[in-house]
């Protein structure tokens, strides 16, 4: 694994590190990137993107000062859990899956429309089947969605013959559909 020179300082101190904190920060980079990097690699597969999870690892211990004043036995099993998680991350990412953004959703396909088709025959058929009566009564509460009062009024016949032919008809039309071989 190259070594990379860290000089860097958190925003906080306007981008200068202290002294300090480099010193830190390149003491635990010579005692734990190179386990590290062969963790990520042995993981992965990937060198460069070990390269990548190792510095981010590496900044993430430099961030949280408790990790920094730890017994190195457990820095490095820290350390080790969060590279390990950074995989995990990476892996289930989109960018990962090569998903990208597209400015506009994709059409849906239609569905094959036959059996639609096929039952829109049946039902003219079976409606062909019924008296003019009834079928003008069933077209106009099914089809047009008209009420009792507004198909009395539209064929100027009383509520109850509509009822009673609406009645009948349906009654008829589901016979018809039945001979045809429709049985739901």
């Amino acid at each position: 694994m190259p070594r990379t020179r860290f000089d860097g300082g958190s925003a906080a101190d306007g981008g200068r590190a202290t002294r300090r904190d480099a010193v830190r920060l390149e003491a635990l980079y010579d005692a734990h990137a190179a386990p590290l990097w062969r963790y990520v690699v042995h993981l992965t597969g990937d060198r460069a993107g070990a390269d990548d999870i190792v510095q981010e690892t590496l900044l993430r211990a430099w961030r949280t000062p408790r990790i920094l004043d730890d017994d190195p036995s457990a820095t490095r099993s820290w350390m080790f859990t969060v590279a390990r998680h950074l995989v995990i991350d990476e892996a289930r990412s989109a960018h990962r899956r090569r998903e990208i953004d597209v400015a506009e959703v994709p059409e849906r396909v239609a569905g094959d429309r036959t059996d639609a088709l096929f039952e829109a025959i049946l039902v003219e058929e079976a409606l062909a089947a019924l008296t003019a009566e009834h079928r003008a009564v069933v077209v106009r509460a099914y089809y047009r969605g008209l009420s009792v009062a507004e198909m009395a009024d539209d064929l100027e016949i009383p509520p109850g013959t509509v009822k009673s032919r609406l009645h009948y008809g349906l009654r008829a039309l589901r016979l018809a559909l039945q001979e045809k071989g429709v049985t739901r």
